[in-house]
């Protein structure tokens, strides 16, 4: 049970409860703004948020600890301009970390506090010309309280109501909020799940903590694709876009080695070429291991009964381990085909040509199935060098590739 504070909309007259009631108006009579979205400097965060951002507009940020929320969003509020208010470190730990960065600006404010209605006063008293074209950065959503609710900062109840007060002052004034949220256990965001439903856009940042590779994905944006996905590479000097994401996933691919797999996937309208590596090993345990890191498990499972079905392959009595490299899932089907060759190849001990890339939903019977954007994979294989393409379009089961590679 939380207690929480409502406003009374209520009067009572004559024994009855009567609604204030509100003045509805027709759909011609709204007026809308066409103020254009404000360009974040980080092309791989605008390619997220649907092209920029939008005035007014509230983002949640969520990602495990570690991962470079708060140095993204430190980056975003150099090149804009704006507040950014601290509820986890104090200034001198601001500024060291942006010394670490290199970032060196005037336009930036800096607040540490986690009274919600103190940082909306501050926000009402910079509202000014210039920051009605800046941004609000709150670090993080999990840290602040209100004095009016008796829960702990981080409570259901109080990031509730600090998100429900921060959003009327954003949207009132168009001031564009970046919110940092905390994720549970399970990799969801902590907190009520009506916090989700409160903002505008929900993004979320993930990669392999000890790598490189970072990427940015949106589930929820009423203003933009959800579809899209944004590649970072974490640096000495902070999150760093990528341009060529491929290069990236490719660059450290051992060429002619067995139980490897280049399969080109499609992130967004983006298409991505990435490593799928398999091991095959005889195991020692009366149940057979299946791990996988970026693929489904229980798809991984499909795969393996379909290449022991219809390859009659003997995988009954080995470990399969099974990766993506550079930390990135893969949820699409069209991996299908880079997963089986990937596993046949450790089978036989026989590898792939360096300059083969596969796409393909592969079926319950064997067959190849079509999936979409494949000129755009075949696109961007052509472009890094790929000369072997194995696609739905070129063969129809895996029987017959399987042959025409001569695995």
């Amino acid at each position: 049970m939380v207690e929480t504070v409502e406003d009374i909309k209520y009067k009572i007259s004559n024994s009855k409860y009567k609604k204030l009631a509100g003045k509805p108006v027709r759909l011609a009579e709204i007026k809308t703004s066409k103020k254009p979205r404000l360009s974040s400097g980080i092309s791989e965060l605008d390619r997220v948020l649907g092209g920029g951002i939008v005035p007014g507009s509230v983002v949640l940020l969520a990602g495990e600890p570690g991962i470079g929320k708060s140095t993204l969003l430190l980056e975003l509020g150099a090149k804009i301009g704006g507040l950014y208010v601290s509820g986890e470190e104090s200034l001198f730990q601001v500024k060291l970390r942006a010394e670490r960065l290199g970032i060196k600006t005037d336009d930036l404010l800096f607040l540490t506090e986690t009274n919600a209605d103190v940082i909306i006063s501050t926000i009402e008293q910079l509202n000014n010309e210039t920051m009605k074209q800046s941004i609000v950065i709150i670090d993080s959503i999990q840290t602040l309280y209100i004095e009016d609710l008796m829960g702990t900062p981080g409570s259901v109840g109080q990031v509730r109501e600090c998100t429900n007060r921060l959003l009327k002052i954003a949207k009132n004034n168009d001031i564009p909020l970046f919110l940092i949220g905390h994720i549970t256990k399970e990799g969801v965001i902590a907190g009520p799940k009506v916090l989700e439903h409160l903002v505008d856009t929900v993004l979320y940042l993930e990669g392999e903590k000890f790598g490189t590779a970072r990427l940015l994905r949106a589930t929820k944006n009423r203003f933009g694709p959800t579809d899209e996905v944004g590649v970072f590479q974490m640096t000495d000097r902070g999150m760093e876009p990528v341009d060529n994401p491929s290069a990236l996933f490719l660059a450290q691919k051992a060429g002619g080695t067995p139980g490897s797999a280049v399969v080109a996937t499609l992130e967004g309208t983006r298409p991505l070429l990435v490593e799928i590596q398999a091991l095959v090993v005889s195991s020692q345990l009366a149940v057979p291991r299946r791990v996988s890191q970026g693929i489904d498990y229980n798809r991984l499972q499909m795969i393996v009964a379909v290449l022991m079905k219809i390859l009659r392959l003997p995988l009954g009595g080995f470990d399969i381990y099974v990766n993506v490299t550079g930390g990135l899932k893969i949820e699409e089907p069209a991996a299908d085909l880079g997963v089986a060759l990937a596993i046949y190849s450790s089978f036989k001990n026989l590898a792939l040509s360096s300059k083969t890339a596969v796409w393909g939903e592969l079926g319950l019977l064997g067959e190849i199935r079509e999936v979409g954007g494949s000129r755009q994979r075949e696109k961007e294989a052509r472009r890094l060098g790929f000369v072997n393409i194995f696609s739905p379009s070129k063969f129809s089961s895996i029987s017959e590739l399987v042959k025409k590679i001569n695995l």
